[in-house]
């Protein structure tokens, strides 16, 4: 009789691995058998689980995801103003939980895995429309429609641009000093529509 409560922790434990594994060998050419060797079980039980790798990776973006609304949710606990707001959403993007070696891989990974899954892009979009929005909420507040969707055109290219820079190259600057550039680009809008 299975012990109550093991499929969540098995799954979990699938799910890092998974993160581990596409961060390592930086694609998502991994094996469930190499999964569920790292997590420390069978390649049958992992495929109990989750059926097939596709649906493994689509619950392992599931949960960077639900990692990466929990600190929006977090960070916006302490704003109190739409630029504070702004930036809570940004600075999530550079979370510990987000902005670390094997999950930017796994971000640019299924990026690439949109491409060929209708899933997956689906889930991406949610992503996307989602960031665009809580974006929009508060910068259409500071400034007319137009410029505020282009700066929050602007803000979410930063943040990926700075995900690709962070998993192709070494010399990347430090999680701080990227909030601070994000913040600066804020800045700018917000002076540009002062000055009209």
């Amino acid at each position: 009789m299975p012990k109550i409560g093991m499929e969540a922790v098995r799954k979990n434990a699938l799910i890092h691995a998974t993160i581990a594994e596409i961060g390592e060998a930086g694609t998502l050419e991994v094996t469930v058998s190499q999964i569920a060797r790292r997590a420390g079980m069978s390649s049958a039980l992992a495929h109990h689980y989750f059926g097939s790798k596709e649906k493994m990776f689509l619950e392992t973006m599931r949960f960077v995801l639900r990692q990466y609304g929990k600190a929006v949710r977090s960070n916006l606990k302490t704003a109190r103003t739409p630029q504070e707001r702004i930036r809570a959403i940004t600075d999530s993007s550079f979370d510990s939980s987000q902005f670390e070696r094997e999950v930017i891989g796994a971000w640019l990974n299924f990026y690439v895995r949109a491409l060929r899954s209708d899933e997956t892009r689906r889930l991406l979009q949610v992503y996307a429309r989602r960031l665009q929005s809580n974006l929009l909420f508060d910068l259409r507040k500071l400034m007319d429609s137009d410029s505020a969707e282009m700066a929050a055109q602007g803000l979410a290219a930063l943040i990926d641009g700075f995900y690709i820079r962070a998993a192709l190259q070494d010399d990347v600057p430090d999680r701080e000093r990227i909030k601070s550039m994000v913040g600066d680009y804020l800045n700018f809008w917000l002076e540009k529509v002062s000055h009209g």
